[in-house]
């Protein structure tokens, strides 16, 4: 049974500092982008603007500096990525890579792993997709059936993975294939994979969801080859790099600010006709939105002192995705206009984009259901 307490965090001084470089480079990057392109921020790309803000030194800003990186902390990098979704910079094609395969090829790849993909993620040109879900097991990784076989020079993939963000534009993908069958427990023979995309037998197709967007894909393995040196970390330790891997996934800034141009926009078009009701509403969505940045920060926190904050991480995205999924109800019900994809004012535009992708946010990083029995083994209480 783990303890469930959210040390309080201060950001250094330092980060101050940083914080006006980010906002400087965002005010003359983002000036062409219309507010309901921002809108889509977490799940908007640009390859053009991640590569600019790899030149600009802020993607890949923990990585050592002979891969590109900054040797920056976890608080630092938090206080540019709680800048980009403020300002609704499109962040998606880098995203993953720098949020997690990065971190996870320096805690567990080989050093050639590391040179092949750590420069280009730094650098904002190289793309990440996580291989995980499957059709029939959704969040239940464990009982997944995406078999790598043993043949000479490494291992021949078969199956399908499922829910994949992104992959038909990403470069590598960090897969959890099941490489032994012959297991009395089901969480052991799992293995991770770094794959190419472009590897033959791989095959991605976009899965359009309802706000038209392609940002899931349905990922198949007929006959792929991934040499023996793609192996990532042991063979067969796979489960718990995973639950190390989802730590970094859980609890950062997108688990409660994909929402948050709506909340700008809530604002200035409340303030055209002021009211109690509208102070009232917005001031608890404020506190809300403070009380999650507290939590989260004291994740960040805890991954700069090599603590493990999974339980905590957990909470933070469970109440994250109900803060903003909640959202837009909200705010048509005190605006009272209505979402509008098309002729619409700026308000109702973004207010319909997130009313369709919110639905979505209680399913990636772990569907509700999971993170509540994590959290409750966690707490023991199963």
């Amino acid at each position: 049974m783990q303890s469930l307490y959210f040390e309080p965090c201060e950001l250094p001084p330092e980060t101050e500092t940083l914080r006006g470089e980010i906002r400087e480079f965002l005010s003359e990057t983002l000036t062409d982008y219309s507010p309901e392109v921002l809108s889509r921020s977490w799940a908007g790309g640009d390859a053009e603007f991640s590569r600019k803000l790899g030149a600009a030194g802020f993607v890949g800003m923990r990585f050592p500096k002979k891969y590109g990186g900054q040797e920056r902390s976890a608080l630092e990098r938090y206080v540019v990525v709680e800048e980009l979704l403020a300002a609704g910079a499109p962040v998606t094609l880098h995203w993953i890579a720098d949020r997690q395969s990065g971190p996870l090829l320096l805690h567990y790849g080989t050093e050639k792993q590391r040179e092949l993909c750590l420069p280009g993620i730094a650098a904002g040109e190289i793309y990440f997709c996580i291989g995980m879900s499957e059709p029939d097991s959704g969040s239940d990784l464990a009982s997944i059936r995406t078999r790598a076989v043993k043949v000479d020079g490494g291992y021949v993939v078969n199956g399908t993975k499922i829910w994949t963000s992104k992959a038909h534009e990403a470069h590598y993908m960090i897969a959890l294939f099941r490489t032994d069958t012959n297991v009395e427990d089901r969480h052991e023979g799992l293995t991770q994979f770094l794959v190419d995309m472009k590897t033959p037998g791989v095959t991605a197709r976009p899965i359009r969801n309802m706000a038209g967007e392609e940002m899931f894909n349905e990922v198949s393995f007929i006959d792929a080859f991934v040499p023996e040196d793609m192996v990532v970390g042991k063979e067969g330790q796979g489960w718990q790099q995973v639950l190390n891997e989802l730590a970094f996934e859980r609890a950062g800034p997108e688990r409660y600010m994909s929402s948050h141009i709506l909340l700008h926009a809530l604002i200035r078009e409340a303030s055209q006709n002021s009211s109690e009701r509208a102070a009232v509403t917005i001031g608890r969505l404020v506190a809300h939105y403070a009380t999650l940045r507290q939590m989260s920060l004291s994740v960040a926190g805890m991954q700069d002192a090599g603590q493990d904050p999974s339980l905590a991480g957990s909470v933070v995205k469970d109440l994250g995705a109900v803060y903003e999924q909640d959202m837009p109800k909200i705010a048509h019900e005190l605006i009272g206009a209505d979402p509008q994809l098309m002729g619409g004012s700026d308000f109702e535009k973004v207010l319909a984009y997130v009313t369709q992708a919110a639905i979505s946010f209680s399913l990636r990083g772990g569907t509700r259901e999971i993170l509540r029995g994590i959290i409750a083994r966690g707490l023991g209480l199963r």
